[in-house]
């Protein structure tokens, strides 16, 4: 949750939008790729429009890299590649999000995110465009538009149902691996697609697109160390040795060729001097089952057992059993307008309602019931202010897990409080510190000479390297402290 979300903000929605297209609309198009003919039930013109707003709602919810030289290459490298594409007359846009998860992904009508995640585990502005190719050419190629277009309407219906209103109905998948309309998983086919489409729009840009197996070996070994599987992983599905078949297309290209090719690594790395790496704790951190927010100075604590995350709007948790859910939201007014606003919502039913104070903050407090699409729940609210904010925490559960969980959700509500500890909030976050080494050694020299404050694993995965690798005399790398 960041501290520039000072209110509670709708989904970006568009739900309506795709139901009437799909149930007024039907027909064919010639994909720009390909040249075949396939079921499309988007124009190019509903097509930007989503991509647009949704484009918009990420920009809002999660906001760019303070970095404005970097948001600059991504820009420059996108635009030249977009330009050269099957579908240059798009509002492309290219943006980098400060977030951590190492990510990248394109929404319909050529909008296209990479996060600040993946910029600092990639090592190079060829590497770079391998990523920023393939995201283009799911656009290019339409893959969203036709997934969109062969959904039933009935999974729409589901997909896009609200639990009983966007404050809630948006994390309620969030911890679940579930998609959105505008952001599916794309299939074996699209990948490999894309694949071959990134390699041509860069080679195109003359980037090294020897550079581009490293990509998919950065992706594979931050999936196999048992940290966070990178988001670019989770929705866009390994279809084999991708690093494999980049060798294979790159030794297409004839030698003359690859002499004229471009890498800028040290240019590249120089941008990112300075950059935050990994999670950054102003924006709240997890210490075991306790969630602290040192900019918003508060707390409170998870059941033990339970699965968490920060996201930027709200942080939720979802108990092993899948069978409630916890969320906390920013929200508007004094404690007793936001309760009562939350609870005016169609298919709510107030059980009881209540002003009363939580570790010395003025709150209010209610039980209620909630008919939704998917079945009944029952819930528990708890709005409090704090430090010039109000909060609403939410416990939503299945009648079945009601008996078991209510007794600590309603803990979890109760347990926010004031953060006082000094060193919590001093905590800052890691950043990229860039060294250029003033005589040859291995990687394993390199992390023991200048140590960071990550994991090795994270160091040599962020430089490419391994501990026996050779390195240069002048080459530069990162050590994140």
């Amino acid at each position: 949750m960041t501290q520039r979300t000072r209110h509670v903000m709708g989904v970006t929605t568009t739900w309506s939008l795709v139901l009437s297209v799909m149930i007024g609309m039907s027909g064919c198009a010639t994909n720009p790729v390909t040249g075949r003919r396939e079921l499309s039930l988007i124009s190019e013109s509903q097509e930007i429009q989503m991509g647009r707003e949704a484009s918009a709602g990420d920009l809002k919810r999660v906001g760019e890299v303070p970095q404005p030289e970097v948001q600059a290459m991504v820009r420059r490298i996108g635009t030249a590649m977009a330009a050269k594409s099957e579908r240059p007359n798009l509002p492309w846009e290219f943006h980098v999000l400060d977030d951590a998860a190492v990510n990248a992904f394109a929404y319909p009508g050529g909008f296209i995110f990479v996060t600040r995640g993946l910029l600092t585990n990639l090592n190079s502005e060829a590497e770079l465009a391998e990523v920023i190719g393939h995201e283009i050419g799911h656009v290019t190629a339409k893959h969203s538009v036709v997934q969109m277009s062969q959904q039933q309407v009935a999974q729409i219906g589901l997909v896009g149902a609200s639990i009983f209103s966007s404050t809630v109905a948006k994390y309620g998948d969030v911890l679940g691996g579930g998609a959105s309309l505008l952001f599916l998983k794309f299939g074996r086919d699209d990948e490999l697609q894309s694949d071959a489409l990134g390699f041509q729009y860069s080679l195109a840009q003359q980037y090294d697109v020897r550079e581009a197996p490293k990509v998919f070996q950065t992706l594979g070994r931050l999936s196999g160390g048992g940290g966070r599987v990178p988001e670019w992983q989770s929705t866009h599905p390994d279809p084999g040795n991708r690093a494999q078949r980049a060798e294979q297309r790159a030794a297409t290209v004839p030698a003359a060729t690859l002499a004229t090719l471009k890498v800028n690594r040290d240019g590249y790395l120089r941008l990112l001097n300075g950059m935050v790496f990994g999670e950054n704790p102003r924006q709240g951190y997890f210490e075991g089952t306790r969630f602290l927010h040192p900019d918003l100075r508060f707390q409170f604590d998870f059941p033990s057992g339970w699965k968490f995350a920060n996201q930027p709007e709200a942080v939720v948790g979802v108990s092993a059993d899948n069978g409630a859910q916890l969320q906390l939201l920013p929200a508007t007014g004094t404690p007793a307008q936001a309760l009562q606003s939350f609870l005016a919502q169609q298919g709510i039913t107030t059980r009881q309602s209540s002003n009363t104070t939580v570790n010395g903050l003025t709150a209010a407090a209610a039980t209620f019931d909630a008919t939704t699409q998917q079945g009944a729940l029952q819930g528990r609210a708890l709005s409090v202010a704090h430090n010039g904010q109000t909060y609403l925490l939410l416990g939503l559960m299945v009648p079945d897990a009601a008996a078991t969980r209510g007794a600590e959700v309603e803990a979890t509500l109760r347990s926010f409080r004031a953060l006082t500890d000094a060193n919590a909030l001093n905590k800052q976050p890691a950043k990229v510190e860039l060294v250029t080494l003033d005589q040859a050694m291995t990687g394993a020299q390199f992390v023991q000479r200048y140590p960071s404050t990550v994991s090795t694993d994270e160091v040599y995965i962020a430089n490419g390297i391994e501990a026996g690798t050779s390195l240069a005399r002048g080459t530069i790398l990162k050590r994140i402290r």
